[in-house]
């Protein structure tokens, strides 16, 4: 099932995705839902971020190869993770597919794309076992790290590297149905592919981040964890277009412009 949030002319709304039909829903996949009659061509909404979460988090470097591959590039010894390092992002850097990144007027041309499976809560969770973690996903979508990599090792913090207002596309929908050992991800930077990888070779699996987070935090119905990126990644200038897919969840596509 895909679950997409989107609107018209009225406030925003959950529907199911059919055919490229929206069957509109009263609710959420989160708190509940009444289906209605509605149906609207996808061509007619507009495509929302599938969720906004109260709280946004982010998996630390998890990806073997995109440890050794940094390493290589600065010279140094690769240094992987021992445990699963947890971090957030803000929800104002949130925009949905086919919203533009923005790349802000002072930045430097080290605009890059980060390719991220993010797995959606569907209800609360706490003191989760690995085994039974999955049973608290609702389903996955897309999600596209941006980051403005001068700014990542200058700041003391990843307070505007990362969470620049619009730097954290996602979507364009959850599809609750994927299997993750089935899951590959690509990269398309103006239709050319720059990175493909299997989503699911992780150092840490998404059973160990829900099982890590809920020893000490509560996860709640639409809250994200976002699960790292893997490959070497390439500057996005004004009028790309980057598109991030994972197979059986969805493709993700975003223009970039300069702000003016």
């Amino acid at each position: 099932m895909r679950w997409l949030r989107c609107q018209t002319k009225d406030e925003p709304f959950y529907g199911f995705l059919n055919d490229n039909t929206v069957s509109k829903v009263h609710g959420s996949p989160f708190d509940g839902y009444e289906q209605t009659n509605q149906k609207i061509p996808i061509e007619e909404v507009k495509i929302l971020p599938p969720v906004i979460p109260k709280t946004f988090y982010a998996a630390g470097v998890n990806y073997k190869k995109h440890v050794l591959e940094a390493a290589s590039l600065l010279n140094r010894e690769p240094n992987l993770p021992e445990k699963a390092d947890i971090g957030y992002r803000a929800n104002n850097a949130i925009i949905g597919h086919g919203d533009p990144i923005v790349i802000p007027k002072d930045a430097t041309d080290k605009i890059h794309y980060e390719a991220e499976l993010v797995v959606v809560i569907g209800k609360v969770a706490k003191n989760v076992s690995m085994e039974n973690s999955l049973d608290y996903v609702l389903g996955y979508t897309v999600g596209n790290d941006v980051s403005e990599r001068t700014w990542q090792a200058s700041d003391r913090t990843l307070w505007r590297a990362k969470n620049t207002d619009t730097f954290k596309p996602m979507g364009p929908w959850i599809e609750t149905d994927a299997t993750l050992d089935d899951m590959v991800t690509t990269v398309r930077l103006n239709g050319k592919e720059t990175i493909s990888f299997e989503t699911n070779d992780m150092i840490f699996g998404v059973e160990k981040y829900i099982s890590e987070i809920t020893r000490y935090l509560t996860l709640h119905p639409g809250d994200v964890i976002w699960m790292g990126t893997d490959g070497t990644s390439k500057d996005m200038k004004n009028g790309d277009t980057c598109e991030i897919e994972i197979s059986g969840v969805g493709t993700l596509s975003n223009p970039v412009i300069k702000d003016s």
